[in-house]
């Protein structure tokens, strides 16, 4: 039986479309989850897609985080359920304290859009399996509320437990300290990062690479394998 990856909609989601279809060209059954509903359908992981939910009133990702999917979400995430923040979704994810620090705008104040290239620093989570430590990818970013801080105390604890999973690479675009993409929590089971993979999974659409793909057929194979 296919593994199921719960996709969640949020008002002002622009990005689940091509989330689910990163998921089903991975092999997996995507799932599509409304952001009002507390049922995640029995999925094996869920994955919060990109864009401005809510418009991102208040904060990025600040009203989301009350959604009553992410009741579940949370309550499922901590019992080890496999959870994918891309963009917008990092920002829910911090929102909720499912992972440590904040995004803020932009140092430069302006939206970004391009091909970023990172350095994967943790291949040993639930999402990067698939990947070297080391290894460099390339894959799109684009965001306004992009940075990502936190105090030194958290800052320093990530590096020490390996959980800076992402770096960012030929100059940092949004001002994110010590240059962090993305971070895991301490299990492994949950990702947020704010370049986009889903855009990155077929040479013929996105950026003509496959580099994102990894995301998700780490995740085929974590499950498979569970």
């Amino acid at each position: 039986m296919t593994a199921r990856v719960g996709v969640i909609t949020f008002p002002g989601t622009l990005d689940d479309r091509d989330t689910q279809r990163a998921v089903r060209v991975a092999g997996l059954e995507p799932v599509p989850l409304w952001h009002r509903d507390k049922d995640l359908k029995q999925v094996d992981a869920v994955v919060l897609p990109g864009g401005f939910s809510y418009g991102d009133y208040l904060r990025a990702g600040a009203i989301s985080r009350f959604s009553p999917v992410m009741e579940t979400v949370i309550e499922q995430a901590k019992g080890g359920m496999p959870v994918l923040g891309i963009c917008n979704g990092f920002q829910v994810l911090t929102e909720s304290h499912l992972l440590p620090g904040a995004m803020l705008r932009n140092n430069h104040l302006h939206f970004i859009c391009r091909e970023q290239k990172l350095r994967v620093e943790n291949a040993g989570t639930a999402w990067t399996s698939d990947y070297e430590a080391g290894q460099e990818i390339s894959i799109p970013l684009k965001n306004i509320d992009g940075r990502y801080v936190a105090d030194e105390r958290t800052l320093d604890e990530l590096e020490a437990e390996g959980r800076v999973a992402f770096r960012y690479l030929d100059g940092n675009p949004n001002g994110s300290l010590r240059d962090i993409a993305g971070i895991t929590n301490a299990a492994g089971n949950v990702v947020g990062l704010m370049p986009h993979p889903e855009h990155a999974v077929e040479p013929l659409v996105g950026t003509g690479r496959t580099d994102g793909l990894g995301f998700f057929t780490s995740l085929l194979k974590k499950l498979v394998n569970a």
